[in-house]
């Protein structure tokens, strides 16, 4: 073989080799805590303190990405799901927050809880360019992709929900006295705030405030002031904790108003049987998730195949309580994002999946709830429907909403 022939070959092998290697680096991208075999991911719950009623989301996720795990992973890779208690306590937050990012180097976190305690990370998680997806707050500033790039909400958010309780209470209580109840601090200040924006010009139907703080024993003596000033609307902005304490309050001492409570404490399990049914009776909340209690989805596919879930990989769990259909879907709803993801698992390819979802419809939404986002609107879900409390479940009532909201 002539120079030139053996030249030739060389230079054909070599080209060979680099189209192979670029190929290779084409369909293989990771960024820190993602590998050929693992996605490394970060979690902060309430396992303790006054929101513990919540830490269930996080067993749930926990309990969903094993049985993610049992069937192959996620384009071959096992879930490496860390999950870390901050008691709701903001300080604590940002402990773990540096804990998962910097020395247990995931490749994002996941659905932290809490209005405070995901304020507290919120600047932190985006200079260091690693996502805070699908928080389990609906606060509106989590849909700022403009300011905050690196964070996403997924619940409707609180804003939007208050407003369509406004927009009932003017429809069918013109001439109401309303009485609210909210805890002080962002999450319960974007309901009051919503609220009020529903309300509009007739601001001054609203005739007492009252605030609490987390860390009160009990919000008892909230509700007799709230009595004493002939409210007979009651919008109520509490945890399950709090929750369960004003709806048994209000049976003590008689007090009888239309009731609306905030999504986020509408679990039958962890709220309205501690509080007892027999008090809960006409309670006005919002739905987006099927109610596991309600006998209309016994036979639904997306039903079914919850309970399967639940019996194989969390047998104990609360089926009534509504936190772990929650950690079910918003857990589903990551498994989409990182199949979409496919090779490409760097930060800002996750992101930009979390941002690319086109009508998902997951098993424990209600019918007519889909998920949408873009590069512009990073709230999830934005729809709801109302239901009243009967008996011992919720019963859904009018069509699904949109509040006015946006980012």
């Amino acid at each position: 073989m002539s120079v030139t022939n053996k030249l030739a070959v060389i230079s054909t092998a070599l080209a060979v080799v680099a189209a192979s290697s670029s190929g290779a680096l084409a369909q293989k991208k990771y960024d820190t805590g993602a590998s050929d075999t693992e996605i490394k991911i970060g979690n902060i719950m309430p396992y303790s303190g006054p929101a513990s009623a919540y830490g269930v989301i996080g067993k749930t996720a926990e309990a969903y990405f094993k049985k993610i795990n049992a069937e192959g992973g996620i384009n071959g890779r096992k879930i490496n799901f860390i999950t870390y208690d901050d008691a709701y306590s903001p300080p604590k937050t940002v402990e773990q927050a540096r804990k998962l990012v910097e020395s247990d180097e995931v490749l994002f976190i996941f659905n932290p809880l809490g209005t405070p305690p995901n304020s507290a990370i919120h600047k932190y998680m985006n200079s260091k360019k690693v996502p805070q997806l699908f928080v389990a707050t609906g606060a509106t500033k989590w849909n700022d992709p403009k300011n905050f790039p690196w964070t996403m909400g997924w619940q409707p958010n609180y804003q939007s929900e208050a407003q369509i309780y406004a927009k009932y209470i003017l429809k069918n209580h013109p001439n109401a006295k309303i009485g609210v109840l909210y805890q002080n601090d962002d999450y319960g200040k974007d309901y009051l705030k919503g609220l009020k924006d529903g309300l509009g010009a007739k601001t001054s139907m609203i005739v007492m405030e009252e605030s609490y703080e987390v860390s009160e024993p009990t919000i008892d003596s909230h509700i007799v002031k709230l009595k004493a000033t002939g409210a007979d609307v009651f919008v109520n902005i509490t945890t399950p904790k709090f929750a369960a304490q004003a709806i048994k309050k209000n049976a003590e001492i008689g007090w009888k108003p239309v009731h609306f409570l905030n999504n986020v404490s509408a679990s039958v399990g962890s709220v309205l049987k501690p509080a007892g049914f027999e008090n809960a009776q006409g309670i006005i909340s919002s739905a987006y998730l099927k109610d596991p209690t309600d006998k209309q989805w016994k036979d639904d596919a997306g039903m079914k195949a919850w309970n399967e879930f639940l019996d194989k990989y969390f047998p104990e769990a609360n089926r009534a309580d509504g936190s772990v259909m929650y950690g079910y879907t918003v857990a589903q709803g990551l498994v989409q994002v990182l199949k979409q993801c496919g090779n490409d698992l760097t930060r800002a390819n996750v992101m930009k999946q979390a941002a690319s979802l086109k009508d998902l419809q997951l098993g424990g939404f209600l019918p007519g709830i889909k998920a949408n986002t873009s590069a512009t609107d990073f709230a999830p879900i934005s729809q709801v429907q109302l239901q009243r409390f009967k008996g011992e479940t919720w019963e859904l009532f009018g069509e699904v909403m949109t509040g006015d909201v946006g980012g």
